[in-house]
């Protein structure tokens, strides 16, 4: 069974999203205008099960209240059991009352992992601050905690941060990790992605972690087979199969293309005989499905 390991579900009426109420705001990965309407799961079904998905993994996105969108996350789940999701929270790791909100977000049965933005890209996190959680004690207390519960916990940030946050996450070995959208390439420039590539080494080196193939349109929007093969070519060389796992980003990367022409761009660019792994094997394992 092939799993979209990374995508995004929402209903407007149901959880209060800031950023998609945002009218006229451009983001980091361009003008989010033509996603800010509802994106329900049988949308997004119809699109993965015609290139051949069955199951997949529900990244938080930006909710008010995440505990709400976990909630509905669920409810969505539950209502569909014929299309296997499993979820991935978002929740502040530096939080007082840590304890009790992992409590609440364990109590439903799709919930695998958290989220907490790390980096977005160099612009917006000068203005968000979000880096500065690598310099928090709390935040390595709560990925310790987050890896004692049986949760994993997803990365998103950029090539600059990587060497700071591995030294932070060596200190957290028994908590799995995935780093989404292959660490933000942001630079595709041959100087750019060279130094990606170097700077992705302080995280392939460590055994939990784990690298998905998603999102690598956000900064490339007009992508080519040919301009994500170099990505697609180091995060394989330096994980492995077994540690990398295919995501769409939809509707996020729904901006530049269709699912079935990114499904297959990527089935292009993997080897065939590692396809089941990178799309489907890895992702269950890590995730639990």
């Amino acid at each position: 069974m092939w799993i979209d390991a990374h995508h995004h579900l929402w209903d407007l009426r149901a959880v209060h999203y800031p950023w998609l109420m945002a009218k006229g705001e451009t983001r980091f990965f361009g003008d989010p205008a033509p996603i800010q309407r509802d994106y329900l799961i049988d949308e997004f079904r119809k699109e993965a099960q015609a290139a051949g998905f069955g199951a997949s993994v529900h990244i938080q996105v930006g909710a008010k209240d995440g505990l709400a969108e976990a909630r509905w996350v669920q409810s969505v789940a539950d209502a569909t059991p014929t299309w296997p999701m499993a979820q991935v929270v978002f929740c502040d790791l530096t939080s007082p009352d840590l304890h009790t909100q992992l409590d609440h977000f364990q109590s439903l049965s799709t919930v695998r992992g958290v989220r907490q933005i790390v980096g977005r890209a160099p612009g917006e996190d000068a203005a968000t601050g979000t880096n500065t959680l690598l310099d928090d004690p709390r935040f390595l207390a709560g990925l310790r905690e987050v890896g004692a519960r049986g949760l994993s916990f997803d990365l998103q940030l950029i090539p600059e941060l990587m060497a700071k946050t591995a030294a932070v996450l060596r200190q957290a070995p028994d908590t799995k990790v995935a780093v989404c959208h292959a660490g933000s390439p942001h630079d595709r420039s041959p100087s750019g992605l060279q130094m990606w590539a170097q700077e992705l080494r302080n995280l392939s080196v460590l055994p939990q972690v784990t690298c998905k193939l998603s999102g690598l349109g956000m900064f490339d929007h007009h992508w080519t087979r040919h301009s994500l093969r170099p990505i697609v070519e180091s995060c394989l060389a330096q994980f492995g199969p077994e540690r990398v796992m295919f995501g769409s980003n939809f509707p996020v990367d729904k901006l530049y293309s269709d699912y079935a022409d990114v499904v297959t761009a990527f089935q292009m660019l993997i080897p065939q005989d590692i396809q089941d792994a990178v799309f489907g094997k890895t992702a269950a394992q890590f995730y639990q499905i």
